[in-house]
């Protein structure tokens, strides 16, 4: 059997790319497996699917190692676990030398591409950091521009400054204020407690 395995970051990333390359390979596809997830490990549900099913003399394709996986390791002990414990290929298709079919490569073909291996993993794993740093960087940059991240505040209300101050001077309780503004107590004390502790960072 001959398995494409696919993976996009997010179900918002388009497959089809992969998908092209993969039915377009030199070689009949008999299954694919998709998975929209992170590179960062090999916890994903198609995956472990896929190896399961593989058995010796079967070829799993993918279209970059970067497809694989992007933790430097874990790509090096899958790819030890599926041609050294399960006894299949794999074929990188937009790495020619990465193609575990040649069998028949010489000493020195097989060190090279052991090289490209470590490299295209590594690299693999330096871009996923670099693009995390990058994600860092741009939160960091919109909140200090005052954006929001997360859900949406809650609207109290117009009555809401009204009842904090009454709140705050003990002119009522935090239940009957929430009662007003159709809120839960907790919802209410946190909203006040959370503005005092702005306007105290603020002096």
């Amino acid at each position: 059997m001959t398995y494409g395995y696919v993976r996009v970051s997010s179900r918002d990333q388009n497959e089809d790319r992969q998908l092209l390359a993969l039915r377009a390979a030199p070689f009949p596809v008999d299954r694919l497996y998709v998975d929209h997830q992170s590179g960062k490990d090999f916890n994903r549900p198609q995956y472990k699917k896929l190896i399961r099913r593989l058995r010796p003399g079967d070829l799993l394709a993918v279209t970059s190692i970067d497809r694989l996986g992007r933790n430097y390791a874990e790509i090096l002990e899958q790819w030890r676990k599926i041609t050294k414990e399960l006894h299949a290929d794999v074929v990188v298709l937009d790495m020619p030398l990465l193609d575990t079919r040649s069998r028949e490569r010489d000493l020195t073909g097989t060190l090279i591409a052991d090289i490209v291996l470590q490299l295209l993993s590594y690299v693999a794993q330096t871009e996923r950091e670099s693009i995390r740093r990058r994600q860092a960087e741009g939160i960091a940059a919109a909140k200090l521009r005052g954006v929001r991240f997360g859900r949406p505040r809650l609207v109290l209300g117009e009555r809401y400054p009204e009842l904090r101050d009454a709140y705050l001077r003990g002119e009522v309780t935090a239940v009957s204020a929430a009662r007003e503004l159709n809120v839960s107590n907790h919802t209410f004390v946190r909203r006040v407690l959370e503005e005092r502790g702005t306007a105290g960072r603020d002096a």
